[in-house]
């Protein structure tokens, strides 16, 4: 009899009861978008088929399903036929797919189509606060990616130089979320939207004690339509589309409709990671992150902004497997104000004045989101935290600092411990006159309950935010999740 691919399959029930109007923000962020709301129950089931790294050629498969019930929120919502503020209701469907795709490998390269959870390619997200480009806050977008499956050596460097890179192109599918969490009085609304994700990394020897990486990521929306609303009138409408050539452009973003501005929305970081390996085979690594958006802070114009982390990984399991500390900045923006000659037809100025960057607001595509959770980091209030209507992040002009550490307990315990503080000023082209504080934290505690059944895991959490910024927010959670591994005969 011989062996086919085995099945990696996981099912988990978990319950999450929160105090304020979602769940805390520890407790929401960094999960794909599962558990925001304040009350729910949810069965999450996923299956994998993993390829076979033994082969040349291999081929892989997955899919995540999840079904239950989530309490809903009340969005404000102007009702110009009457001419007053009313509020719709919105909450996640009753059952949706997480994530469904397929691969194939030859070698080093990978081609993946469909919708597969993204994770962060430099940070360690059970500690970090999050990726500034893209991490696994939100669901991941349906598409189709090209690229090495891991980092590979460099021809004629006898390995002390690496390369890894992604190309991934897809469409977002929330248009139904926007529809019903919109206000329709201010700015703009979207639908039809498309995606592109980007990086390229180089890396030193990763067997030495002292590795580095340096490299971006760039990511981008575009095609779509855009419709204006100022005052609960609609005043403009843009219908983009899609087209085979704006693949090409996003790409490589070039000027189009005869003005100074670029193809599609462009923002991204510019990524570096130092690691060190101790005698002990512990490793410390140092990693910052430049945040930019379109052009203007590309060439490193805003300040420290960014985030700056210093990380701790223990080679053994033991009391404290892991730490972090990481300061996060974006006050800078390149400044309130940004002017091209093409903003004023018929006007003698013709320098440009670079700035206004407002981190992950578009004016043409709104906002970087997906679900109305921040594709990037979740250190910023994402826009579904908005009762108000507005599909923007609020609080972008803001800065803090971000702790966690994860250890474990004898042999069947972990524990994750996080602590994050914030001061925010609203936007850097809307501040506010007054800062808004928020500190939040949890504890999480994973049994390992094996010794009642194979692959059988309990966590419980306990969260909290208190401020004016997210809230003064309570919440638990409650899971219960079973892995295992189905081997067929044939």
């Amino acid at each position: 009899m011989q062996a086919v691919e085995p099945i990696d399959y996981e099912a988990s029930v978990a319950g999450v009861a929160a105090s304020g109007d979602f769940a805390p923000y520890f407790i929401g962020s960094m999960n794909g978008g599962k558990f925001v709301r304040k009350d729910q129950l949810l069965l999450d089931v996923n299956a994998a088929i993993k390829p076979d790294t033994a082969r040349r050629f291999r081929w892989g498969v997955g899919l995540e399903v999840i079904a239950g019930y989530s309490s809903s929120n009340d969005y404000s919502l102007w009702n110009a036929s009457a001419n007053e503020w009313t509020s719709r209701s919105n909450r996640p469907s009753a059952a949706w797919i997480q994530q469904l795709y397929g691969e194939l490998e030859y070698r080093s390269i990978r081609l993946r189509v469909g919708q597969e959870q993204p994770h962060s390619a430099l940070l360690d997200e059970s500690l970090s606060s999050g990726d500034l480009t893209r991490s696994g806050n939100a669901r991941g977008i349906p598409g189709v990616s090209l690229g090495f499956n891991d980092f590979q050596d460099i021809p004629f460097t006898n390995g002390w130089v690496q390369i890894d890179g992604v190309i991934d192109y897809g469409r977002f599918t929330d248009d139904g979320f926007k529809e019903k969490q919109y206000n329709y009085y201010t700015w703009l609304t979207t639908s039809d939207v498309y995606y592109t994700y980007k990086r390229c990394y180089f890396r030193t020897k990763p067997t030495k004690p002292f590795s580095v990486t340096v490299g971006m990521q760039t990511a981008g929306q575009f095609g779509g339509t855009s419709t204006y609303y100022k005052q609960g009138v609609e005043y403009k409408h843009e219908h983009r589309g899609f087209k085979i050539k704006d693949v090409f452009k996003m790409f490589l973003p070039v000027q189009g409709n005869g003005n100074s501005f670029y193809e599609g929305n462009t923002l991204g970081s510019w990524d570096f990671k130092a690691r060190y390996r101790l005698p002990s085979g512990d490793e410390i690594e140092f990693a910052t992150q430049w945040p930019w958006e379109d052009g203007s802070g590309i060439g490193r114009r805003n300040g420290l902004d960014g985030l700056w982390g210093l990380y701790y990984r223990s080679a053994r399991r033991s009391f404290i497997n892991g730490a972090c500390i990481e300061w996060l900045d974006f006050r800078n923006q390149s400044g309130p104000i940004h002017y091209a000659p093409a903003d004023a037809p018929g006007s003698t100025i013709t320098t440009e004045a670079t700035g206004g960057d407002n981190y992950y607001n578009n004016d043409t595509y709104c906002a970087y989101t997906n679900y109305g959770m921040a594709i990037a980091t979740p250190f910023l209030v994402s826009p579904i935290y908005n009762l108000n209507g507005y599909p923007a992040f609020l609080h972008n002009c803001a800065r803090g600092l971000h702790l966690a550490m994860t250890g474990s307990v004898g042999r069947t315990f972990d524990y994750t411990l996080k602590y994050s503080w914030q001061q925010a000023w609203g936007m850097g082209r809307q501040p506010q006159a007054y800062c808004k504080i928020d500190n939040s934290a949890m504890l999480d505690v994973a049994w390992d309950a094996s010794v009642i059944s194979e692959g059988l895991r309990i966590k419980a959490a306990v969260a909290f935010d208190a401020g004016r910024l997210r809230g003064n927010n309570f919440g638990t959670m409650l899971s219960i999740s079973y892995t295992g591994r189905l081997n067929f005969k044939k």
